[in-house]
């Protein structure tokens, strides 16, 4: 299955070397679900493009609790990611951050997205 998770303890450097094309940013799962309402709800999608063995390769990783997430030294708010809002799928080119989409324009735009790789 091409979507994987992240370790918690992956570096935020180090991401920039996975196998994968694309990188999913959500909210952590609290008390059993994502805390981002916008993140669970993009999240079928995610997996309907993401999942089948014959899609692109993409890796989930979860920016922390809302109160980690919200503060602004949070580490995927900073170079070389740059998040700005979750949920958020990040094209990689040649190991760097490229196009991205965020939230509302996951559910509208990804499937045209994932094609352009």
């Amino acid at each position: 299955m091409p979507l994987y998770t992240a370790d918690a303890s992956i570096d935020h450097l180090s991401l920039q070397t996975v196998p994968e094309k694309f990188i999913v940013f959500y909210s952590s799962v609290v008390d059993g679900q994502l805390w981002c309402p916008d993140c669970r709800d993009v999240d079928p999608l995610i997996k309907e493009v993401f999942e089948p063995e014959d899609g692109p390769s993409a890796l989930i990783v979860y920016v922390g609790n809302r109160q980690q997430w919200k503060t602004p030294d949070n580490i995927w708010r900073q170079e070389p990611w740059k998040i700005t809002g979750v949920p958020s799928v990040v094209r990689l080119e040649d190991g760097k951050p490229g196009e991205r989409l965020v939230e509302d324009d996951i559910a509208t735009q990804l499937k045209e997205f994932v094609k352009k790789q």
